[in-house]
């Protein structure tokens, strides 16, 4: 039986990018600024936004708008 991957934790380190935390015992740095041009993320470009993420049962969440599937941030994160 496969594990559902989540997010335990994220951390702001810089600019647009944040250190995740995964329920596998990974941690990834993940840029965001790479999707500011896809819809909705371009709020994400305001830093006061950005950085007002939390942490819901599964992922990282911006104001109850902008979420991204766990399996995503892990594929595309650079290991840290």
């Amino acid at each position: 039986m496969n594990e559902i991957l989540t997010v335990l934790q994220a951390d702001y380190m810089n600019d647009y990018t944040l250190i995740i935390h995964f329920s596998n015992g990974e941690k990834k740095a993940f840029d965001f600024s790479s999707l500011f041009d896809k819809g909705i993320c371009h709020k994400l470009k305001d830093k006061a936004y950005f950085r007002n993420f939390r942490i819901d049962p599964f992922t990282i969440d911006w104001n109850n708008e902008i979420g991204f599937a766990p399996e995503f941030l892990y594929e595309h994160g650079l290991p840290c």
